[in-house]
């Protein structure tokens, strides 16, 4: 079962807040039936500026060209979205059957949340999308970038 935040519009309709929502709802055939669980968001602009931020550190990351058995490895959003989480420091660890550790990371439901968990999600983002991927930001210029993206949604 997918879960997806949507927000309604001026028009009464409820669209989607991310491109996770917009990509679930596109995979649904017209007429489709659905079953819907209604739950508030307390703050769906918080969440939104959380996958505007993700959305723009993945649009600016360029991985190096690799290959793996003989096929180029692509990039991939919500890949990329478990790594920065993990790297801001929100996740949990578990072993595999050859005693490795894995690193799996936190959810970003905000439903599942408190508003200090939100903050500090969102500020462990930042810094860790400044340290890895947009290494010549400051802070400033990271919200005025997010600010002017949801200017365009």
């Amino acid at each position: 079962m997918a879960e997806i935040v949507l927000m309604k519009t001026a028009g009464g309709v409820l669209a989607p807040v991310d491109q996770a929502g917009i990509d679930y709802l596109q995979k649904l055939k017209v007429g489709a039936g659905v079953s819907v669980t209604i739950k508030r968001h307390n703050n769906v602009k918080y969440h939104r500026k959380l996958f505007a931020l993700a959305n723009y550190a993945f649009d600016c990351w360029e991985p190096q060209a690799i290959e793996h058995r003989g096929q180029v490895v692509e990039k991939q959003f919500d890949q990329f979205r478990d790594d920065i989480t993990i790297l801001a420091g929100f996740y949990s660890t578990r072993v595999r059957l050859d005693g490795t550790v894995r690193l799996i990371a936190d959810s970003w439901s905000f439903a599942k949340m408190d508003d200090d968990k939100k903050e500090a999600l969102f500020n462990g983002i930042i810094n860790a999308v400044l340290k890895h991927i947009l290494t010549k930001s400051t802070r400033e210029d990271i919200d005025n970038i997010i600010e002017n993206l949801l200017r365009y949604d």
